[in-house]
């Protein structure tokens, strides 16, 4: 129903002019048939003209009724409408009183309290990590009472990302203040250089997947063989892909006395808490079974005994050519993901020859560039002679082949690796006590992800092979 006086009446406006429409509808069907009868030198109307000019007449006669009755209904609105406006400007009048100004110290305000963590009182999580524990393990009066303020003053400042996570889980925990999440943010990233250049997305506000629809067939387009001849018709139709959400999580075991002493326990545990969650999200992305992508990724062989960089560089712009056909103007290989171990082997490589064709930027007599302002999982690590950004990545499997001493080189366009996650959104822990015996408590942090690769058939491309054995330097 509408909400104000004014939604009515656009409500009876809308009414009104349906009402109107039906009537001029009506009288301008009945001279449509009195005007083919005349066409047609016809002096009187067929029997199925006259019964439809009869209903036609109804209809018409019906819709005055109604215009009657909605400008009545009208007439009633705006006169309510009037009156309340009335009211409103009565009301809007200021009236002298006899109340005089409260004195300033008769008067509450309101002010704004501190964050019941913060950084300035507790840099390190210290305090945070001592109350999760002390309220699980001793269900400490004081403990749980910061805790509850700390969810609360969460669900004021930041309450759309924790509706959003505690949608899409199965079980719940205290949200990790964002000055610790903010203050640790380097380490974690460190742990995640291929996770960082992928497209990323928010993760939906609910469900456990999320879904993309692949074009499979696409429509057509050919000659026309002769004037009139039909012209091509292909219906397009397209495939579900279903991306599940995953939960990425870590876990840390503290001593009963070094909750007890509360010493020494801030620093490592919250760095490893925060290493183990974002080094689990890029393994998953690199290795996952079925979906992580070296199982994804159309593969170029690079078999030799010796290898070299000359010997290497042909396969990269093999595998970023793969890449480019597949997806033509959908996308552009951008990245070489690599191991540590494969980036220094290849600046170790010493040329005599050069690329027949250079990007900008590089001199003649260069095979690539690299930046000496980055290390690892602070951006490239340099620039190869096509353009491709190379990103070092440890999580990399070097274990691969049959010698079970292979690494991969992954020619990825960064626009087609999507990763749905919430950048700003809390990391949470929870307490547990499966170790009670050894007097442990196990602390757990989870985020929640989603990722693909999959929405174009050999849209990443990857060199292996026994090329890429553990170098020699």
């Amino acid at each position: 129903m509408p909400g104000t006086i004014d939604d009515l009446i656009a409500s009876i406006e809308v009414e009104f002019e349906a009402a109107q429409k039906r009537r001029k509808k009506a009288d301008a069907e009945v001279k449509l048939i009195l005007d083919k009868a005349q066409q047609d030198g016809r002096s009187n109307l067929t029997p199925e003209e006259d019964e439809r000019v009869a209903e036609l007449f109804v209809a018409r006669d019906q819709a005055k009724a109604d215009i009657a009755g909605i400008e009545n209904k009208r007439a009633t609105a705006e006169k309510i409408k009037a009156e309340e406006m009335e009211r409103s400007a009565e009301q809007a009048k200021v009236k002298q009183t006899e109340t005089r100004k409260p004195a300033y110290d008769q008067v509450a305000r309101v002010g704004m309290d501190e964050r019941t963590y913060r950084k300035d009182m507790d840099p390190y999580g210290k305090g945070f990590l001592m109350d999760v524990s002390r309220q699980f393990l001793f269900q400490d009066v004081e403990a749980a009472s910061r805790l509850s303020r700390h969810m609360q003053e969460e669900r004021v400042e930041r309450s759309e990302y924790l509706t959003r996570a505690v949608g899409t889980g199965a079980f719940t925990g205290l949200t990790v203040p964002q000055y610790l999440t903010d203050m640790y943010a380097p380490a974690t990233a460190a742990l995640r250089p291929f996770a960082d250049v992928c497209n990323t997305h928010p993760l939906p506000e609910s469900g456990m997947s999320v879904n993309i629809s692949r074009i499979t067939t696409a429509s057509g387009a050919a000659l026309q063989s002769a004037e009139n001849s039909a012209v091509q018709e292909t219906n397009m139709d397209d495939t579900l892909l279903t991306v599940p959400i995953q939960t990425a999580a870590g876990q840390q075991t503290v001593s009963r006395q070094a909750i007890d002493r509360g010493s020494g326990i801030e620093d490592v545990t919250m760095q490893d808490l925060f290493n183990r969650v974002a080094t689990v999200l890029d393994n998953t992305l690199l290795n996952q079974a079925t979906n992580g992508l070296t199982n994804v990724a159309q593969s170029t062989a690079y078999t030799d005994a010796s290898p070299t960089g000359a010997e290497m560089y042909p396969k990269i712009l093999g595998a970023a050519a793969n890449v480019e056909a597949a997806l033509l103007a959908m996308g552009r290989p951008t990245h070489a993901v690599m191991h540590s171990r494969r980036w220094y082997w290849l600046s170790s490589q010493m040329s005599s020859t050069w690329p027949m064709i250079n990007w900008g930027g590089f001199p003649v007599q260069s095979a690539g560039a690299a930046n000496s302002q980055s290390s690892y999982n602070s951006g490239p690590r340099g620039v190869l002679p096509c353009g491709l950004e190379v990103i070092v990545d440890n999580n990399i499997a070097t274990n691969l082949g049959a010698g079970t001493n292979e690494d991969e080189v992954y020619i990825v366009p960064s626009s087609e690796c999507h990763l749905w996650e919430d950048p700003a959104a809390p990391l949470f822990i929870r307490a547990e006590q499966p170790a009670a015996a050894s007097l442990g408590v196990l602390l757990v942090a989870y985020s929640y992800f989603a990722y693909t690769f999959g929405r174009y058939t050999n849209g990443t491309s990857k060199i292996a092979g026994t090329g890429l054995i553990t170098p020699t330097f």
